[in-house]
C-alpha cells in the first residue's frame, strides 16, 4: 500500500492510509513516497518511469487552471541503473553535468545526452525513456538522437543539441550536495510513541525484545524512517504514530527520506535486517480468502466488477522439469583427482560417499543445450568435492561458459536432475579412493553395498522416467506407510507396500526390481501382514513414521543484482522483474527458494564468470531474504545466450534479446533506431518443453520449435547523420569514434542474415573435453545432401554405385569415427558418424550398403549405430 504525496496533503494522505489499512485488516505494508524521491520498489510497479506533469487534481489543497498548449520543450535528468528516476530540471545548460543522462524533448526531435561520467547501464535505461516519450507524447513519429558528452560540434547532431542551448560551453561540475544529498554518518535511533509524544530508547544492540505488542515505535535509519505498530494498539495510536513521523521529518527537513509502516507478525525483511537477530515468529500471514474479500467488498462498493476476485488458491501441483528428457548423457565418478568414465549400465548407480560429474546434452527451444553438473554424496570428502568442482569448472571454461553448471547435494536434487536420470540408484559406502582411505584413516566400518548383503531400499518417484531407489538402514524404523521398498538378503528378496502407497508405486516396485535383483523372485509384503522372516531381516518391528519425505518447494521467485567487491557480494532486489532487467554487464541472482540461479551476462570480466559457483554459494550465505536456505541448496550457473528453459520460464522470454551482442546500450540503442531483428516485435513464442512423462503420445511428435530470424527490414525516416552514428554497430571497417565507448565491431544479431556458420555456442559445445563430450550438431551440407539422396535411391542394384559413393566423399578409418575412440576425427557430424565410413566399411559393419541403410526407420538406423559404437 502506498501513498505518493505532494507536503500540503501529506497528513491528510498519512491518516487515510492508515484508515484504509484498517479497513483491509491491518495487515498490509504502508509506504510513504515523495515526488522525486520514489523507492525503486515504487518505481518497478511504473516502468519505464514515472514522469509527473504540470497540473493537478482539483481538491480542497489545490486548484487547477486547465491550460491546453502546444508541445514545449522540457530537459529531463536520468538517473538509475535498474529502474529510473526522471525529474524535470530547467531548460538551461547549467542543468547539464559530465555525471548523469539528459534528455532533451523538443516538438520534432527527442535528445539523449550522455554525461561522459554516466555508466553503460544507466545509459540503456535512459533509453526507455526516450522510447516511452517518443511513444506517448509523440505518437512514435519524431526522430531520436543520442548525442555523446565531450564530442562537442564533431556531429551535426550535436551541433543541433548545443544550438538548442545557445551553442556549446564548459559544463559545470556536479556539486557534492548534489551527490550526497541528505546522506551521511546515519545513528540508528529507536524511538517509543507514548500519548503523543516520542521518547528515545537508549540500546547497546537492536534486539526484537525493545518492542511491545501494546505500543508503537519508531526506528530511524536516516533514509528510511519505519512505523512499527504492535498487535494490540489501536487505530488512534496508529494515526499518532504516523503523525509523529511526519513531523519529525518536517521538523529535520529531512524531505527524501521515506516513511515504512509495518504491523507486528508482518515486517518487512528490511525491516527485520536492521536487528541484530530477528526470531521465527508464527505464520500470522492473513488468508488469501479473508484478504480477497475485503478488497472485492470495497470495490463493490465503488461499483466495480469484483467477478474472479474471490477464486480459490490454485491447487499446488508436481513441479515440472521443463526439460528435454531424450538427450545424451555421460557420467564420471571422482576419484582423487581425476574422473573416471562410468559405462552405461553403471552411469545411473551411485554411492553416497562419492562425487560425480555428469553431462546431459539435449535439444533446447533453439538451440543444442549442455548442461554439466556436479553430485556430492551425503559421505563423501572434502577433497573430492573439490577435485569434482574444479574438473567441472574446467568443462565448462572449455565449452566459453556457454554450458549451464549445476552443483547439486543428495537429498536436495532439482526435478531435472531425476528426469536426466530417469531411473536411479543411489546405494550405501562408495567406490573412490578418496572415500576408502578416509574410512580407513579414521577406522570406519565400510558399509558399502554388496549384492550378497542385506540391503533396504525406498522407492519413490513419479512415473518411469523418473523414479529412484534409495538404500537405506536395514531397519524397520526405515520403513514409512508411504513407500515401496525392497530388502534383500543374498537371492532372498522382499517387496514391501506401505498402507498409503498407489498402483504407480506398486509399478515402481517392479521396475526398480528389474535393476536391482533382476531374474530373481520376490516375496510380496502387505503393510500389516507380513512375515517374521521378514522382521527377522530388519532386526524385528519397530515404530516407523508415514508421512512422506518434504522437499523444499519452489516459491516466487526473487531477482537481485550483485556486485562483487574484494571477494564479497552486496546485492540489491529487482522489483517485479522482466528480462529487460538482465543486463549483460552484471551478474544477478534468481532465488526460487528451492534453487538459485547465478545469470552471468556476455560483457562481464572472465574472471567473474568463473566464480558463478561461489558467487552462488556466498548468496546462500548472505541470506538476504531470511529463508535459512540450505547450503546445499542447488546452484545454476547459467551465461547469457545458454539459459535454458527451466530458467527462462520465470520470465516472458525473447530469446533473440539475449543472441545480441554488445553493450547493454549499444543494443537497446539499436533496437530503438530500428535495427533490431523482425522476431523482437513479435508476441513471445513459448514452446512447451517435454517433460518426460508417459503422456500416450508418440515422442516422435514432440517438436520444437526453432527461432529463425529473416533479413533486417529496411530503416525509414532517419538522417544521414543518425544512420553514420549507428553504422559502427554492422559495419567492422568503420573506424570512425562515434560513441563513448565505443561500439563492438561484431554484428549486434547474428542470426540475421544469411550466415549459415554453426553458432559459437554449438562450436563450444562440440569442441568440449575432445570425444568424451558429445557433438550433436546439426547435419552439415555435405553429409544432409548425401543422406537425402542415398536414402531417395530406387531399388535396384545399389551394388553398382558402392565405388561411386566414395568419390569426392571425406573418408574416415572406422576408429575414429566411434564414439569411444581415442583419437576422434575433430568438426565431423557426430549424427551421421556413419556416412564418414568407407563403402567397404560400411558394407561391413551394417552387412547392408547405403540406400539400403537410409530406408530403414530413423529408429532401426540409431539402433544399428548403436550396435557398432557410432551413435
Amino acid at each position: 500500500m502506498t501513498s505518493i504525496i505532494g507536503l500540503d496533503e501529506a497528513g491528510t494522505a498519512a491518516i487515510l492510509t492508515v484508515e484504509l489499512d484498517a479497513a483491509l485488516g491491518g495487515r498490509a505494508v504502508q509506504y510513504r513516497e515523495s515526488q522525486g524521491n520514489e523507492t525503486e520498489k515504487l518505481l518497478s510497479y511504473f516502468r519505464p518511469c514515472i514522469m509527473p506533469q504540470p497540473g493537478g487534481i482539483a481538491s480542497g489543497f489545490n486548484h487547477v487552471e486547465v491550460n491546453e498548449q502546444e508541445h514545449s520543450t522540457r530537459l529531463y535528468v536520468c538517473r538509475g541503473k535498474h529502474v529510473v528516476h526522471v525529474n524535470e530540471v530547467p531548460f538551461a545548460r547549467a542543468s547539464l553535468n559530465h555525471e548523469d543522462i539528459f534528455i532533451l524533448d523538443t516538438k520534432s526531435k527527442i535528445f539523449q545526452f550522455n554525461g561522459s561520467n554516466s555508466c553503460i547501464q544507466e545509459r540503456a535505461k535512459a533509453l526507455e525513456v526516450v522510447q516511452y516519450i517518443k511513444d506517448t507524447f509523440h505518437d512514435g513519429k519524431c526522430e531520436v538522437a543520442a548525442v555523446e558528452d565531450g564530442r562537442l560540434m564533431a556531429d551535426a547532431e550535436a551541433g543541433e543539441f548545443w544550438a538548442l542551448f545557445g551553442g556549446f560551453a564548459p559544463l559545470p561540475k556536479k556539486s557534492p550536495s548534489e551527490d550526497n544529498g541528505e546522506d551521511g554518518e546515519i545513528v540508528v535511533k529507536l524511538l517509543c510513541i507514548n500519548q503523543g509524544k516520542t521518547e528515545q530508547i537508549n540500546f547497546d544492540s537492536l534486539a526484537r525484545e525493545l518492542l511491545e505488542s501494546n505500543k508503537c515505535y519508531l526506528l530511524d535509519c536516516g533514509a528510511e524512517m519505519y512505523v512499527w505498530m504492535g498487535r494490540n494498539t489501536s487505530l488512534q495510536e496508529r494515526k499518532g504514530a504516523s503523525e509523529a513521523a511526519e513531523k519529525l521529518l518536517i521538523d529535520d527537513s529531512r524531505t527524501k527520506s521515506h516513511v515504512i509502516k509495518v504491523i507486528e507478525g508482518f515486517e518487512t525483511i528490511m525491516f527485520k535486517s536492521k536487528f541484530v537477530e530477528w526470531p521465527p515468529t508464527p505464520d500470522l500471514k492473513l488468508s488469501s480468502e479473508d484478504g480477497r474479500g475485503k478488497v472485492a467488498a470495497l470495490l463493490k462498493r465503488q461499483g466495480l466488477d469484483v467477478k474472479g476476485l474471490m477464486k480459490a488458491d490454485p491447487v499446488k501441483e508436481e513441479p515440472q522439469p521443463y526439460i528435454d528428457c531424450t538427450g545424451h548423457l555421460q557420467v564420471w565418478r571422482v576419484n582423487g583427482n581425476d574422473k573416471d568414465l562410468l559405462s552405461t549400465p553403471d552411469q545411473s548407480k551411485f554411492y553416497t560417499g562419492d562425487c560425480y560429474i555428469f553431462q546431459y546434452t539435449y535439444t533446447g527451444d533453439d538451440n543444442e543445450e549442455c548442461l554439466i553438473g556436479t553430485w556430492f554424496g551425503k559421505k563423501s570428502v572434502e577433497m573430492e568435492r573439490a577435485s569434482a568442482m574444479s574438473l567441472a569448472s574446467k568443462m565448462v571454461q572449455a565449452a566459453k561458459f556457454q554450458a549451464v553448471q549445476a552443483r547439486l547435494y543428495e537429498g536436495t536434487e532439482p526435478i531435472q536432475f531425476f528426469v536426466i536420470f530417469q531411473s536411479l540408484q543411489v546405494f550405501k559406502g562408495g567406490l573412490s579412493s578418496g572415500y576408502k582411505n578416509f574410512i580407513t584413516e579414521n577406522g570406519i566400518v565400510d558399509d558399502t553395498y554388496s549384492e550378497g548383503g542385506i540391503a533396504l531400499f525406498r522407492i519413490q518417484g513419479s512415473g518411469s522416467e523418473n523414479m529412484q531407489a534409495l538404500q537405506v538402514d536395514a531397519v524397520a524404523s526405515s520403513l514409512n506407510s508411504s513407500y515401496c521398498y525392497i530388502l534383500h538378503n543374498g537371492n532372498t528378496v522382499f517387496t514391501w507396500t506401505g498402507s498409503l502407497t498407489t498402483s504407480l508405486d506398486h509399478d515402481l516396485v517392479e521396475r526398480q526390481l528389474d535393476v536391482i535383483k533382476p531374474d530373481l523372485p520376490s516375496r510380496s509384503q502387505k503393510e500389516g501382514r507380513e512375515t517374521d522372516q521378514f522382521w527377522e531381516l530388519l532386526g524385528g518391528k519397530s515404530k516407523y513414521t508415514n508421512q512422506k519425505v518434504e522437499r523444499e518447494h519452489e516459491s516466487d521467485p526473487h531477482l537481485f543484482s550483485c556486485v562483487i567487491t574484494k571477494g564479497n557480494i552486496q546485492v540489491k532486489e529487482i522489483h517485479h522483474f522482466t528480462q529487460n532487467d538482465l543486463i549483460t554487464e552484471d551478474v544477478f541472482v534468481l532465488d526460487c527458494h528451492s534453487g538459485i540461479f547465478v545469470w552471468v551476462g556476455q560483457e562481464v570480466d572472465a574472471k567473474v564468470k568463473s566464480q558463478a559457483m561461489d558467487i552462488g554459494e556466498k548468496f546462500l550465505v548472505l541470506d538476504f531474504l531470511m529463508e535459512k536456505l540450505s547450503r546445499e541448496t542447488p546452484i545454476f550457473a547459467v551465461s547469457e545466450g545458454s539459459e535454458p528453459q527451466f530458467f527462462t520460464r520465470f520470465f516472458n522470454w525473447d530469446s533473440a534479446k539475449s543472441l545480441m551482442h554488445g553493450s547493454s546500450y549499444q543494443r537497446k540503442l539499436a533496437v530503438l533506431k530500428g535495427r533490431a531483428p523482425p522476431s523482437l516485435n513479435k508476441p513471445k513464442r513459448r514452446t512447451p518443453a517435454f517433460t518426460g512423462r508417459s503422456s500416450g503420445q508418440d515422442k516422435s511428435q514432440h517438436t520444437r520449435s526453432m527461432s529463425t530470424s529473416p533479413d533486417r527490414p529496411r530503416v525509414r525516416g532517419r538522417s544521414p547523420a543518425f544512420n553514420v552514428l549507428t553504422s559502427a554497430f554492422e559495419n567492422p571497417s568503420n573506424t570512425r569514434n562515434l560513441s563513448t565507448p565505443p561500439p563492438a565491431v561484431r554484428k549486434l544479431f547474428p542470426k540475421s542474415g544469411g550466415d549459415s556458420k554453426v553458432s559459437p555456442k554449438k562450436s563450444a559445445i562440440s569442441a568440449l573435453t575432445g570425444s568424451l563430450i558429445p557433438k550433436s550438431v546439426k547435419a552439415s551440407s555435405e553429409a544432409e545432401k548425401a543422406t537425402q539422396e542415398e536414402g531417395a535411391a530406387g531399388d535396384g542394384d545399389a551394388g553398382e554405385n558402392e565405388t561411386e559413393d566414395d568419390e569426392g566423399r571425406t573418408i574416415y578409418p572406422y576408429e575414429r569415427l566411434t564414439t569411444a575412440a581415442e583419437d576422434p576425427v575433430p568438426d565431423i557430424d557426430v549424427t551421421k558418424r556413419e556416412f564418414y565410413l568407407s563403402s567397404a566399411e560400411f558394407r561391413e559393419k551394417f552387412s547392408m550398403t547405403r540406400a539400403a541403410f537410409y530406408k530403414l526407420p530413423k529408429w532401426k538406423q540409431n539402433k544399428l549405430k548403436s550396435g557398432v559404437q557410432l551413435f
